[in-house]
């Protein structure tokens, strides 16, 4: 019984420690070789550092979040994000930032981040905002500009931008490096392989009609 219990303790440390965010640097910096980053050369959960030697101030900064993006007509907002290829600085630091553009009466659909929590920081327009936990509880909020909201690590989440006629802009922090991204809807609905109309608990009709407008 006791061997038992150091088993399942010892077990229990090495998912908790699976599940945490991402690793320490061992370093000062680790600034991406962008040139060693493609998935095609290298593989490993982060990317290999240039020499110290050869570091500079622009490898800390970025312009990629200044100018808005291109927000797309079908889903009505556009996310900016900083990248090793844009912020090399960024490599091994356990962060990302985000710029996220929302039209005027639309959203970001529920979806969740596996890996990251979030803070979300509301510069122009209004917003209601919020995340569903465990128990399946609500919470939200009326965001104004210079509001904040945190959503949860791994729970899902949404952004509306309740003004008709201005557009959202918000900035948001996460707490990874690569933090993923799984919308909700095209997660269920829209699979390259559909999973069996059973398993939603509703009419037949109903799978079809979600799936056809979710392009699945």
């Amino acid at each position: 019984m006791e061997t038992n219990t150091i088993l399942f303790s010892m077990s229990l440390l090495v998912v908790l420690g699976l599940a945490g965010s991402d690793p320490d640097p061992l370093q000062d910096y680790c600034v991406a070789d962008t040139k060693k980053a493609t998935k095609e050369n290298f593989y490993c959960n982060g990317v290999p550092c240039i020499n110290p030697n050869n570091v500079e101030s622009t490898h800390f900064a970025t312009s990629a979040l200044s100018k808005p993006g291109k927000i797309s007509i079908m889903f009505g907002f556009n996310v900016t994000l900083t990248t090793i290829f844009n912020l090399p600085g960024l490599n091994t630091q356990g962060l990302t930032m985000a710029r996220i553009d929302i039209d005027a009466n639309s959203l970001v659909p529920p979806h969740s981040h596996p890996r990251a929590s979030e803070v979300a920081i509301l510069l122009k327009g209004s917003l209601l905002v919020g995340f569903i936990d465990t128990s399946n509880h609500l919470f939200t909020q009326n965001l104004q500009p210079g509001d904040c909201f945190v959503f949860p690590k791994g729970l899902i989440h949404f952004l509306y931008n309740t003004d008709s006629n201005e557009q959202a802009l918000v900035v948001s922090g996460l707490s990874s490096q690569n933090p993923g991204v799984q919308m909700a809807s095209p997660a269920a609905f829209g699979t390259k392989q559909n999973m069996p109309d059973e398993v939603f608990q509703i009419n037949d009709q109903d799978v079809t009609r979600i799936r056809t407008n979710l392009g699945g």
